[in-house]
């Protein structure tokens, strides 16, 4: 059996773009040759590692089991280019996934943080619900996650990182803002503002207030914090977001916030493919976001 990098790279570009038209594109390489370099790599393993479907290739269980493997070979390889030259070690490309509280609000402190002090600048960043986080992290297309939502996935390892005060707030003219501090009761049959399905603090509200609520309505439905934050000081309802977001339109008084005998505190996290191997970059970002302290 004569596998070659190549064709560990092209399998896990077809894991990742779906079909062999935009893996071919994504490697700069014609669609044969991207076709004849998985046909040789399934001959040698005498086993298909895709089921087709509709144009489009979904990785097998055999293929599963290839990937982390793969990806190791592919890290390594780049290891070795790097070993006898006097380049930093921890050269190479980063993709950090986040949800948007943390993306929009905390990772560019951190990533700032982290450049200054390894001088390393190339990294890409997508900010997007935990979920959607989560399934790319599944897919090898992101090394790393932070997120806001701890998603028990048997392929994803998750550790506590930093703790997030959430807020209910309305607008100052609210009738609840007359109320120095509120009970569960109060807030039945209200209006809420609240993120999408897949959404940390969609699914920190209904596990913390929904489920207390005998009914209530949902006025909107947002992927934008600051969307949220201007419609809920726009009147259009209450909402219950990270307090480091709203900080800005509480301080201004944008916002009110109310008070309620409710732990709000969440548990913010970092998220890695259990299997996928993780390079000197991987680890030595993951040490440093470990160690971090958050401005504000």
């Amino acid at each position: 059996m004569n596998i070659t990098l190549k064709q560990l790279q092209v399998f896990i570009c077809i894991t990742q773009e779906k079909t062999m038209t935009a893996a071919a594109e994504k490697l700069f390489l014609s669609k044969p040759a991207v076709s004849m370099s998985l046909a040789e790599l399934e001959k040698q393993l005498g086993h298909p590692l895709f089921e087709r479907k509709n144009n489009r290739l979904f990785i097998n269980d055999l293929g599963k089991q290839l990937l982390p493997l793969a990806d190791e070979q592919i890290e390594r390889s780049k290891l070795i280019n790097t070993l006898f030259s006097d380049k930093n070690q921890l050269n190479g490309k980063l993709a950090i996934g986040a949800s948007n509280t943390l993306g929009n609000h905390l990772l560019p402190f951190l990533l700032s943080d982290f450049r200054k002090q390894f001088q390393l600048y190339d990294q890409s960043l997508l900010i997007d619900n935990s979920q959607t986080i989560s399934e790319q992290i599944k897919e090898y297309e992101l090394d790393i996650g932070l997120v806001e939502a701890n998603l028990f996935d048997s392929e994803i390892t998750s550790v506590k990182w930093l703790q997030d005060e959430m807020v209910i707030v309305c607008h100052s003219g609210h009738p609840l803002n007359n109320k120095k501090y509120l009970t569960i009761e109060d807030l039945e049959n209200q209006q809420w503002i609240l993120r999408e399905q897949g959404s940390g603090t969609r699914a920190f509200f209904l596990n913390k207030i929904g489920c207390k609520l005998s009914g209530y309505h949902i006025s909107l439905e947002l992927k934008s914090t600051e969307a949220i934050i201007n419609s809920t000081s726009a009147g259009l309802g209450l909402a219950c977001i990270s307090k480091v977001a709203a900080r800005h339109a509480l301080a201004d008084k944008r916002l009110k916030q109310l008070i309620i005998n409710v732990d709000m505190h969440r548990d913010y996290w970092l998220i890695w493919h259990k299997d996928r191997y993780q390079s000197p970059l991987i680890k030595t970002f993951i040490d440093f976001a470990k160690q971090w302290q958050q401005p504000f």
